[in-house]
């Protein structure tokens, strides 16, 4: 199945098209897909990737191909990928398939812990790790994003991002418990380097992101790359908002769709239909996106991209920013200044899936849906 891409939007954000990071690509013998939506990460066309021992493509809008990456890759069944370190920050969820990893530093002490699908982690700051798909049956697939580009791009030299030996022991010490998973939070934040289930992990309410949807932030290997899962109820949708470069939001469950724009007018509206598996990218802070429910399931999905401490822009407190309105000096759209569209859109879909609408309590006089939920699984 084959990505959609909308070569006119994407012309929009268009950067310089060859950089050192598109090179190495390029010499790995990968692709890269540039466009803001994937219907399929697990149909995606793969490459033999020989250095790594698997297979993979890269996923990178233009506009945010120098804040951080995505891939997919392939652990061939029975197999590995060929041990690794790297001078970047990297978050993994895994797909499909179960194994182990195996990560450890120049000093001699590792940790090995097993995965599963839906399991998420982080690998640390240029520690040594490999991946091994622990089934004789089925490959195993995992889709990544990292702070590569920014870094590449910098040094421009793939030995030292790649090959220097150098540990981080504030980062990675050998902990034997560095990849067990945590369940105490601090407000919406989560300190863990690694979650079982990201689909079943419970979440915090967190209204201020609109119509009683659930959210959770990640803090993972100490570093800088930002992710958080954020979930809405049957019939409803989320605030519009926009924030830093580089968001790969992968859906974790549910149906629905999500609207991108740049211009107030939205003139330049466009819309990603989704379904678990799918993947919706924001190329950059000027693009407003918004996330609508039309299934019959909660919608949950998980972010990934470089986060505060990573970007110089204006973006670099997005985390508060984007849960603000734009009339405090925010980037969120409350929703009693969105367009009219917005709604419009979200009712005619509805109709189209037969699902009812639950905005009422938020919209009252522009919602023609029911009051609130029906049931407890709803809200």
């Amino acid at each position: 199945m084959e990505p959609v891409l909308d070569e006119g939007f994407a012309s929009k954000f268009a950067t310089e098209k060859e950089t050192p990071y598109t090179r190495w690509v390029a010499a790995e013998g990968l692709d890269i897909i540039s466009g803001h939506y994937v219907r399929d990460l697990r149909a995606l066309e793969l490459k033999p990737w020989d250095r790594r021992g698997g297979r993979g493509v890269f996923i990178n809008h233009d506009a945010s191909r120098t804040s951080n990456d995505c891939y997919v890759c392939e652990i061939p069944r029975g197999g590995a990928l060929a041990p690794q370190r790297q001078l970047f920050e990297e978050m993994i969820l895994v797909l499909d398939g179960y194994g182990s990893t195996k990560v450890w530093n120049d000093a001699g002490k590792e940790v090995t812990f097993e995965w599963q699908a839906g399991s998420m982690f982080a690998v640390p700051l240029n520690a040594w790790h490999q991946h091994v798909n622990l089934s004789g049956l089925a490959p195993a697939k995992f889709v990544s994003s990292s702070n590569l580009p920014p870094v590449l791009n910098i040094y421009d030299d793939v030995d030292f991002v790649f090959g220097t030996s150098r540990d981080f022991p504030h980062r990675f010490d050998g902990e034997q418990d560095y990849f067990a998973a945590k369940v105490e939070t601090k407000g919406l934040l989560l300190d863990t380097n690694f979650v079982p289930d990201a689909a079943a992990l419970p979440l915090i309410s967190a209204k201020e992101r609109g119509a009683g949807g659930g959210h959770i932030r990640f803090s993972m290997a100490k570093g800088s790359m930002n992710s958080h899962i954020s979930e809405f109820p049957v019939g409803t949708y989320k605030k519009g908002h926009r924030h830093g470069p580089g968001a790969h939001l992968l859906i974790l469950s549910g149906v629905g769709f999500s609207l991108l724009w740049t211009r107030d007018d939205m003139s330049d509206l466009q819309k990603a239909d989704w379904k678990k598996g799918g993947m919706v990218i924001v190329p950059s802070d000027s693009c407003y996106h918004q996330h609508f429910n039309t299934g019959p399931t909660r919608a949950r999905y998980l972010a990934l991209r470089l986060g505060e401490f990573g970007l110089t822009s204006p973006a670099a407190k997005d985390g508060w920013n984007a849960d603000k309105s734009i009339k405090d000096g925010g980037w969120q759209v409350e929703y009693q200044d969105e367009n009219p569209k917005v709604h419009e859109i979200f009712e005619a879909e509805l109709a189209k899936h037969g699902a009812p609408c639950r905005m009422k309590a938020f919209l009252a006089d522009k919602c023609h849906g029911e009051v609130g939920p029906t049931s407890a699984r709803d809200t």
